[in-house]
């Protein structure tokens, strides 16, 4: 219970953070994307089901208040979380740079998704455009953040197994 709670947590100050605080610090209009932060560490550090899970209410939130349909960008969060928890099982808490890694994929196959799902279809071809002023600052500034907030998520994960070992270890 005190995993959801504490997941719960996340998921909304990630959420405050990338709407509202750090809407002060963009540059350009692009912000860093912590939900896909969030998304790609508890999908690489717990497993697909958490990926899947923190992947669809992170893009519920995105859906409820900023997007045109609902389920557009859960469904796809949800697919990152996914493809991202098959990794689970080389995670190393020591190595930061396969994680980053993942963050700067997951980051850039929501751009390009959003890009061909929300631009190309409605015929605006320019990908050269979107990619130099959109993609490639989000992933820049994304993955400068994530330096910072991915410990922060890793200790906090490893923290709560501590936790859920020595309770597992009580009734045993």
């Amino acid at each position: 219970m005190r995993r959801y709670i504490v997941t719960f947590f996340l998921i909304i100050i990630s959420f405050i953070m990338q709407t509202t605080v750090f809407r002060f610090f963009d540059f350009g209009g692009i912000t860093p994307n912590f939900l896909i932060i969030l998304t790609a560490s508890y999908g690489f550090m717990r497993g697909d089901k958490s990926g899947i899970l923190v992947g669809f209410f992170c893009g519920l939130l995105i859906d409820v208040f900023f997007g045109t349909y609902i389920g557009f960008f859960a469904l796809i969060y949800m697919y990152i979380g996914f493809v991202i928890g098959q990794f689970h099982r080389i995670f190393f808490p020591q190595n930061i740079i396969l994680p980053m890694v993942f963050i700067v994929s997951c980051d850039f196959v929501l751009g390009f998704v959003c890009y061909v799902l929300m631009f190309m279809f409605r015929t605006r071809f320019n990908i050269g455009y979107y990619m130099m002023h959109v993609i490639v600052p989000e992933i820049i500034y994304t993955t400068i953040v994530s330096i910072f907030y991915y410990p922060i998520i890793l200790r906090i994960n490893t923290k709560l197994e501590e936790i859920e070992q020595r309770s597992a270890k009580k009734f045993v």
